[in-house]
């Protein structure tokens, strides 16, 4: 007799359902699993059958029975330990030993030798999918019960056992398992961890101007200046100023991080800010490898990718930026797959002058010959300049301001607030907008246009319109500077939230002279 069950699994970021098929015939014992499984699904065979046996039911291994266990569809490749708890249902169902109706049902999870229910990976993004299908209950792990919880209208029933589910479905003696009940999130008392906050930073006024324009308008940052500045610690603390994210953006990061197997505990509550080290790989920075998995830009979505010693990144490694900094999503194709990636972050960067750093100093003196400077700034081509909006000097900061106690800088919440205010003027600026072209986007992560520097020509024209004074001073900065079509735009985006900032209507003289001051001399 042949039954099905249903699981899942995740490709990418999207998430498909898998029918898990048994079949039992008489005959000398064997137990084969099919369905392009890997290792890890191979080697499910041997901790089915010993959790079946410690549950107190007849394992496969101990009768004389072919037993073929299924995973359909066939060609799609099946990794991990996902269809444990489906398979040991399935054949359960198949041997006659439970009963149960398994249409609407979805099970999830891997299982020890003792019958117990261990937690897995990306539970969030397949219990959106089986919602979205039309699934009515799901039996997952207690560890990612939580997690699962955040998605309202699917029943969720959280096992820390193969037993609990067995006996669920008893018809004699049920012993019912209670169904988790949805995951409230408390922002109210939600306290976000801020390694560093502007207060702390004495003097760089300039540079806690660009990075609160930054954080206004989710603008890229290039920060510049001798070593030991501030840079990394301005860098910190920038997420302190950042908006608090929606439950929309709670659901987006958390799903991310639990498909990638980041996730630090049951969800993410606040913006993700992701330092890679300057050695890391192409495939550490995009994501990749045979079934490609989300590399850094994916983890920083809806965050902050800080990319300290920037000119140290491979050229490739930089180059890899483009895609994501310009559409925000990246490609990755393999020969086994292609998947798309979300990648809506801000990228603030920190470089030295030079290799030494101390080029353009009136302190100390620039040791590096010519060509190692010449080899230093090529490292940053023309299109990744184009790409970022700021760029911001950190200079050396006189030792007496250091040491002056009457010296206050401005506090983190006060600038944060700023920063939420401008936020909530895009937010309306764009909801409209956002309506019209829900049916054109590319996935589940695409949101529509966010802030100022996601807006594209038609945005710009739309709500970023400028006087005739204002675009003859743009226009000769532009001639000077020799401002790309990309970089002309920008320095538009970058006026709009000056002006959004200063709660102005239209962009003004002063708005379009501030955001020139921050293109690359």
């Amino acid at each position: 007799m042949a039954v099905k069950v249903f699981s899942s699994q995740f490709v990418g970021l999207k998430a498909d359902v898998i029918d898990v098929e048994v079949d039992l015939t008489n005959g000398l014992h064997s137990f084969s699993l099919v369905g392009l499984p890997d290792k890890a699904v191979e080697e499910s065979k041997d901790r089915v059958c010993a959790a079946i046996k410690n549950s107190g039911f007849i394992s496969p291994k101990t009768r004389n029975q072919k037993v073929v266990v299924s995973l359909a569809p066939a060609e799609l490749k099946k990794e991990g330990p996902v269809f444990d708890l489906s398979i040991a249902m399935a054949y359960l169902l198949a041997s006659k030993q439970i009963f149960f109706e398994p249409e609407g049902k979805i099970f999830l999870g891997e299982l020890a030798l003792d019958g117990k229910i261990r937690p897995i990976k990306g539970v969030l993004s397949l219990v959106k999918n089986a919602k979205s299908l039309g699934f009515e209950e799901i039996f997952l792990p207690k560890a990612n019960a939580k997690e699962a919880a955040l998605i309202d209208g699917i029943k969720i029933f959280a096992c820390e056992k193969l037993e609990d589910i067995t006996n669920h479905f008893d018809k004699e003696n049920p012993v019912v398992l209670e169904r988790q009940p949805k995951t409230e999130i408390d922002f109210d008392n939600f306290q976000s961890e801020i390694l560093f906050d502007f207060s702390d930073i004495k003097g760089q006024e300039t540079a806690k101007r660009g990075l609160e324009i930054a954080a206004a308008g989710g603008h890229n940052v290039m920060m510049s200046g001798p070593a030991g500045t501030g840079k990394t610690m301005l860098a910190k603390a920038f997420a302190s100023i950042l908006p608090p994210l929606s439950f929309e953006e709670i659901l987006e990061t958390t799903s991310i991080h639990s498909v990638a197997g980041a996730l630090d505990g049951d969800f993410v509550l606040q913006r993700p800010f992701r330092s890679p080290h300057h050695t890391s790989s192409y495939v550490a920075l995009v994501g990749g490898g045979v079934y490609p998995k989300p590399g850094e830009i994916t983890l920083s979505h809806r965050g902050v990718l800080f990319l300290d010693e920037f000119p140290e990144f491979e050229r490739r490694v930089i180059e890899s930026l483009r895609q994501p900094l310009e559409e925000g999503f990246v490609n990755v194709s393999r020969a086994k797959g292609s998947v798309t990636f979300p990648a809506r972050f801000i990228m603030i960067c920190a470089m030295n002058p030079c290799p030494c750093g101390n080029y353009g100093s009136k302190k100390k003196d620039c040791v590096c010959p010519q060509g190692a400077l010449i080899r230093y700034q090529r490292k940053i081509s023309g299109p990744i300049v184009d790409r970022v909006d700021l760029w911001v000097e950190v200079p050396q900061v006189d030792h007496q301001k250091l040491s002056d106690e009457k010296i206050v800088s401005e506090p983190s919440d006060n600038i944060r607030k700023r920063v939420i205010k401008a936020r909530e003027i895009q937010k309306k600026r764009f909801a409209g907008e956002n309506k019209t072209k829900k049916s054109k986007r590319k996935g589940e992560f695409e949101a529509g246009v966010m802030t100022n520097s996601e807006m594209g020509v038609k945005e710009l024209k739309k709500f970023a319109q400028l006087s005739e004074k204002v675009k003859d001073i743009l226009n000769s900065a532009a001639g000077k500077l020799d401002l790309s079509a990309r970089a002309y735009h920008r320095v538009i985006k970058l006026s709009r939230t000056i002006a959004d900032l200063d709660g102005a209507e239209n962009i003004e003289e002063n708005h379009i002279l501030e955001a020139l001051q921050y293109r690359p001399k």
